[in-house]
């Protein structure tokens, strides 16, 4: 769809730089947008699988023995994401990947602690190795290490460190397109959300969907870093002591995604400004 075919709304959110976000990332939203299986497919299979979810959800909370099956479960996702979901919500979790483990590798390297996320995924095949589990394994154990939230402190522009950062390129990615790849992103993570509550233990899955709420305290020590608390108003998910279901679970992940993307964007300008200067100088 061309852009003055767009609806008024869109064209405006399309132009709009008042939060800081790549234009790649809003060009594929925006082009997901588009896509007319999610304003027709998606509300009937999220209704549907919401129920099925929770049902899901109450069946491996009762106290039984516990099962999980993390191989096929990445496996089916790759199947998946290859075969039928859009090239552009494909490349929409791929940056996710990268974006929050810069956020991780930023934060853990500018308060002197020894750690490093490796989860750079270029293609969909990668991911059975940087798998979602891994993701969300990595993110947890990362955070744990970064300690105590004071050692956080402001650290002049010129002052940050960088090496563990991956800038997101035009030629990042490794895709081939298929036709019969025509989901869009939210219809996607519909249709997966059900596979992973029941592939995940009980406290795997519990963890997984409030570990998005580690947004906000993650935004609160890069604000110190970089003299910038206001950044804490782009997370979404907030308040991690308060443990929820899976209520709501599509909008929270969605959420999480457009953060990462967020804070990505505002370090890279902030990365970008202080090597332009150094080159001035």
């Amino acid at each position: 769809m061309s852009s003055r075919d767009r609806s008024a709304f869109i064209r405006a959110i399309a132009n709009d730089n008042s939060l800081p976000i790549e234009k790649a990332a809003v060009d594929l939203w925006i082009k997901d947008l588009d896509n007319p299986f999610r304003w027709t497919l998606r509300p009937i299979l999220q209704f549907l699988f919401a129920i099925l979810l929770h049902l899901t959800w109450f069946f491996k909370r009762l106290p039984l023995p516990q099962f999980s099956g993390h191989g096929i479960l990445q496996k089916l996702i790759c199947w998946f994401c290859k075969n039928l979901v859009s090239p552009e919500a494909n490349f929409l979790i791929l940056r996710h990947f990268w974006t929050e483990s810069n956020l991780l590798n930023f934060l853990a390297e500018n308060t002197g602690k020894d750690v490093v996320v490796d989860l750079y995924p270029k293609r969909v095949d990668d991911m059975l190795r940087d798998s979602f589990i891994k993701h969300d394994q990595e993110l947890f154990e990362a955070f744990f290490k970064c300690g105590d939230a004071n050692d956080a402190k402001q650290v002049k522009p010129e002052q940050l460190k960088w090496n563990n950062w991956k800038k997101l390129q035009p030629d990042s990615f490794e895709f081939t397109r298929k036709k019969t790849q025509v989901i869009d992103f939210e219809t996607a993570h519909a249709l997966f959300m059900c596979l992973f509550c029941f592939l995940l233990k009980r406290d795997e899955y519990r963890d997984a969907i409030n570990g998005f709420n580690l947004d906000q305290s993650i935004a609160i020590r890069i604000g110190k870093i970089i003299d910038k608390p206001e950044v804490v108003e782009m997370a979404y998910n907030k308040f991690p002591h308060y443990l929820v279901g899976p209520w709501n679970l599509s909008q929270r992940f969605l959420m999480h995604g457009f953060f990462t993307e967020y804070l990505y964007a505002e370090l890279e300008a902030k990365r970008n400004n202080v090597e332009q200067t150094s080159n001035e100088a």
